[in-house]
């Protein structure tokens, strides 16, 4: 059998192609820098050469905006006369999406050698997995995914409005949080994104109407870091592709909002053994584990240094000013989700913790890559998390920005945040945040219009 850089099995097309006949096109999907997934839609004849020799993308799309627009200063841009990279299918990846009728398969580039792109997001996790499995140690995580179901027509004032119910077209302005009625009234919708996962290799767990109109949550089975990353990429664009076909929109804004509930992305993680088993697990008298313990010192640490990353855009920023259930600190606790940190009161061999900083919006790769390297960093140093947050005590805070251009300035001079990015990604997502950044500090808004225009 053959293998391809990326890991993937050549005979994977082979099968894909047997088992849906009737699939005529493939989406073949990128990850760059901001989470967002370029790439190219194939025709049914090329995806055996897709596994066979890879495709051609530029490698440019690492140092794009979110518009798509070049950043210079990224250093991704017409390196080496412009010339192509070779994207390669990643393995478990391609599936069916049923909404749209085509194949997707998620790809990473590598150079002629063969050799992962270095501005590539998804290797600086894979990278930090080699470290752990060289410490004997197998991370495993889960993400939950916050979003919001909007109509996709903006109402006459200019306002977005919550979707309305796919079974039974009404639309309820209320908050209705962990409503299971209002779950059935949106249940067309959400069948179909459960079927969309099961082609996909997919395993969707629970579902929750979340704290605002037409707001959800949904969990992704726990199962290898990597993988779990690569769930969240299939997960959102399950979700908005199959919204669109509803009449709806699906939106991953941190903060679409303002007067209501952000979106996060908490990250559930732990690390098992050799064979299996939690390592996180508490100790026969009950007492947590020091591992994990040292885990959390870890991350407490660099997680200052980590909130670009976290909060990657101005709109991520606008998350934390209403701190209900959005952590504003570098706190930890037990059963408590004002902190970033938060251990679950599930406990014995179950237990991990969840890191709540992270927004919707923020790469999975990123994400999860900053987190474990904290984490192992923390057990390496043997370093305390301190005390753990209780009842009203006030949070802690400290050591985080307090701006997106406090977060982009203290990422560009983290030696921890360069070496878990690698210096190429790490020069490529500074240049384009800055560049982000200065593109809205350019922009007058209505806002400044309506409160300075016309009185100051």
């Amino acid at each position: 059998m053959t293998y391809l850089p990326s890991g993937a099995a050549a005979d994977e097309a082979e099968t894909f192609l047997t088992t849906y006949p009737e699939v005529e096109a493939i989406d073949v999907v990128m990850t760059d820098c901001h989470g967002i997934g370029r790439g190219k839609i194939i025709r049914r004849h090329e995806l055996q050469s897709l596994y066979r020799s890879g495709r051609a993308m530029p490698s440019s799309l690492f140092g794009q905006d979110v518009t798509g627009d070049d950043v210079e200063e990224s250093g991704q841009v017409m390196t080496d006369g412009g010339g192509d990279k070779r994207c390669f299918p990643l393995p478990g990846t391609l599936g069916f999406m049923p909404s749209t009728g085509r194949g997707q398969v998620l790809v990473s580039m590598f150079d002629e050698r063969g050799v992962p792109y270095p501005a590539d997001p998804r290797f600086s996790l894979v990278a930090q997995m080699e470290r752990a499995r060289r410490s004997g140690y197998a991370p495993m995580g889960a993400f939950e995914l916050e979003f919001y179901l909007i109509d996709k027509d903006v109402a006459p004032g200019g306002q977005r409005l919550p979707a309305r119910y796919a079974l039974t077209g009404r639309r309820s302005p209320h908050r209705n949080t962990m409503a299971v009625d209002e779950l059935d009234e949106m249940a067309p919708f959400f069948e179909a994104v459960y079927a969309g996962a099961r082609h996909l290799g997919l395993t969707l767990e629970s579902l929750i109407s979340e704290y605002a109109a037409g707001q959800y949550e949904l969990t992704i089975k726990y199962r290898d870091l990597l993988q779990a990353a690569d769930d969240v990429i299939i997960a959102k664009r399950l979700i908005r592709m199959t919204a669109r076909r509803f009449g709806m929109e699906a939106c991953f804004m941190a903060k679409p909002f303002g007067g209501e509930a952000g979106s996060g992305m908490h990250l559930h993680l732990s690390l098992a053994g050799p064979s299996g088993d939690n390592l996180f697990a508490d100790l026969p008298d009950g007492k947590l584990n020091p591992l994990m313990l040292h885990a959390i010192g870890g991350i407490r640490a660099t997680i200052g240094d980590t909130m670009l990353v976290l909060a990657p855009f101005l709109n991520s920023w606008r998350r934390f000013a209403s701190t209900s259930y959005s952590p504003a600190s570098d706190d930890w606790g037990i059963e408590d989700r004002t902190v970033a940190i938060r251990v679950p009161s599930s406990g014995g061999n179950a237990r991990h913790f969840e890191h709540r900083v992270a927004g919707v919006d923020s790469n999975p790769y990123l994400v999860a890559a900053v987190t474990l390297a904290g984490a192992l960093d923390g057990i390496a140093g043997q370093l305390s998390p301190g005390a753990a947050k209780s009842g009203d005590d006030p949070q802690a805070g400290a050591t985080l920005p307090r701006s997106w251009l406090d977060a982009i300035d203290r990422a560009d001079s983290s030696p921890f945040v360069q070496e878990v990015l690698g210096t190429d990604l790490h020069k490529a997502f500074i240049a384009v945040k800055r560049a982000e950044y200065q593109r809205l500090a350019s922009t007058v808004t209505e806002i400044e219009w309506e409160l300075y225009g016309h009185v100051v």
